[in-house]
């Protein structure tokens, strides 16, 4: 092939590829597209690689959405900034296409380079595509307008503004709904590049126009639209412009409205000011976690700690403790369970006294509910409450029911118990730990899932690194050696497992007399697994004892272990020693 027809074989290709009845090919090739701009040059990629894309009919949405991304980042494939226009017609065409993915994409893609051109070019350009898209006969276009008009506006002339302003009027009364709701979802955006003077005129009255649709679905978009021009508004005009929508859609026909509100009521809280939150929204919160809808109480009880902080403790005993006491009862047990996971939250916000008073009760018949996700939520935020109400009162109220958790039904509550004793121990100290959570914390090296046994082996380390060396030496390694004995090769493993993790804290000298001998002792064993098991943990013993030791006892271990007749044995053996040799060479 002569020099001259080089520049011409990429594009060739790619036209091959793209009309090719195999769909890989045609992603393949779009999603070179940036390598063979490359090799045509500027000038032939707006020329002829561009008006090749705008006309390329391909039907499959997954070669489109990967058309609009590559089109995106092509400014300088296209010669820069000035001209970014001609990216313009591939991605408004892909702007009107069925697939919402695909005209998400196109959007997002057109608001990259819109957000880069040139104010000219914007003017020229950009403000006719988002006109000709609104206009659009099919609904798709109108739907990808919706998210272009917040780069197109703060360029354009005052009276191309005020066109844009109306346009944007006639597309949130469009008949199709989904054009509304992209409008309704876009109206932040639109609204944060709009003057303030037209804010409280136009906008306001679009606002107006979405939270009175017909449509459930528009609506709860209008609701997120609250608490995006609440930010844009002077606090008076949000107290009389948004303060009543939010009133009334707490109190709307359609629970996925009120679900809205309720998921967004903080966001809301802080637009308005605490003045009127307390005297308005607070009610309507209240009337939110009474809800008749489960969905709806769910999202409120989420938000309970949240909405205890803006108010004052006084306010929130007065008003939230008592819906909190209805919901720890609730008949849905994910409003108890979303109640359980914030709950925890509150003590802090409402003093030692209440905390002790009024949630303590809450909490206990929260531990003791009989869905183990509520029972998850509450433990693992106990030390929440700890710092409020004290070590003493936790100890006994909440130990008795954590003691009983222990022993759980449900293993994923054993475990989150499991991760909280070190916190517990920590808070406890010493003296109660032992008395009250020794024996549990060995009964667990026994329990039925490994989880739960490998949690357990983690959880003495942690408390030996809490409690120290001369502790676990005595309330720990003698418990955890004497298992070994135990018939059941799984409760054995456990033992190697925990002996590896606490070596490391005990030190050379423990780890020699008394670890180590079990170890090598077990290598004996007639399981397998055990066999092979005792190699790993020897590896794992090397950095921590003398080279003495080594040796005399690891590598006679080792060698007779690379005998083994199970493959096994011998492979992870041979690793062992391999392991040694690297780290005597290094030393």
């Amino acid at each position: 092939m002569s020099m001259v027809d080089e520049p011409l074989y990429p594009i060739a290709v790619l036209i091959d590829e793209l009309k090719n009845d195999d769909i890989q090919l045609r992603l393949n090739s779009i999603r070179r597209l940036s390598t063979i701009a490359r090799a045509l040059g500027e000038e032939r990629t707006r020329k002829e690689l561009i008006p090749f894309l705008s006309e390329n009919n391909d039907d499959d949405d997954e070669v489109l959405l990967a058309m609009a991304e590559e089109l995106g980042v092509f400014i300088p494939y296209v010669g820069g900034v000035e001209y970014a226009h001609v990216l313009l017609p591939p991605l408004e065409t892909l702007c009107t296409v069925e697939e919402t993915c695909v005209r998400d994409k196109a959007v997002e893609s057109l608001c990259r380079i819109g957000s880069q051109m040139r104010e000219t070019d914007l003017v020229d350009w950009f403000v006719p595509l988002v006109k000709r898209l609104a206009a659009g006969e099919w609904f798709t276009a109108r739907v990808s307008a919706c998210g272009l008009f917040h780069i197109a506006y703060p360029s354009a002339s005052e009276a191309l503004k005020a066109e844009l302003r109306s346009v944007f009027s006639q597309l949130c009364q469009d008949d199709m709904p989904m054009v509304r709701r992209a409008a309704a979802t876009n109206l932040g955006k639109f609204a944060a590049t709009v003057e303030p003077a037209h804010l409280k005129t136009d906008i306001m009255q679009i606002f107006d126009d979405l939270t009175q649709d017909d449509q459930d679905s528009v609506r709860l978009l209008a609701v997120e639209g609250c608490a995006a021009l609440g930010k844009l508004l002077e606090p008076q005009d949000c107290v009389a412009h948004i303060l009543p929508v939010i009133v009334n859609f707490s109190q709307d026909k359609s629970w996925r409205v009120r679900y809205m509100v309720a998921n967004q009521l903080y966001e809301l809280c802080e637009a308005v000011g605490p003045e009127p939150t307390k005297t308005d929204l607070v009610p309507a919160y209240v009337r939110l976690l009474r809800d008749n809808e489960a969905e709806v109480r769910i999202a409120a009880a989420g938000k309970v700690t949240k909405f205890s902080r803006i108010l004052s403790p006084e306010l929130a005993i007065q008003h939230i403790l008592p819906c909190v006491k209805e919901l720890s009862s609730d008949s849905s047990q994910h409003v108890r369970s979303a109640l359980a996971s914030v709950i925890m939250g509150m003590a802090p916000v409402l003093g030692k006294e209440a905390t002790i008073e009024q949630l303590l009760p809450i909490f206990l018949s929260l531990l003791k509910d009989e869905f183990p996700d509520v029972r998850l939520n509450i433990i693992s935020k106990l030390d929440q409450v700890n710092q409020v109400i004290g070590i003493d009162l936790l100890s006994q109220s909440l130990l008795p029911a954590i003691v009983e958790l222990a022993e759980d039904r449900h293993w994923r509550v054993r475990l989150a118990i499991i991760e909280y004793i070190p916190l517990l121990a920590s808070q406890l100290g010493v003296g109660f730990f032992d008395d009250k959570l020794g024996a549990l914390c060995m009964q667990w090296l026994q329990d039925k899932v490994y989880s739960i046994r490998d949690a357990a082996a983690n959880n003495l380390k942690r408390l030996a690194e809490e409690f120290g060396p001369d502790w676990a030496m005595q309330h720990i390694v003698p418990q955890v050696l004497d298992m070994i004995k135990n018939p059941h090769y799984l409760y054995r493993m456990t033992v190697l497992r925990a002996i590896s993790l606490l070596a490391p804290v005990m030190g050379s000298e423990v780890t020699c007399s008394k670890l180590l001998p079990v170890v090598v002792t077990a290598s004996k064993d007639r399981v397998p697994n055990i066999k092979f098991n005792v190699a790993k943990v020897l590896q794992s013993l090397v950095p921590i004892v003398d080279h003495s030791v080594v040796e005399k006892s690891i590598k006679p271990c080792l060698v007779e272990l690379a005998e083994d007749p199970d493959v096994d044995v011998r492979y992870f053996a041979n690793q062992a020693l391999q392991s040694i040799d690297q780290v005597m060479m290094s030393s």
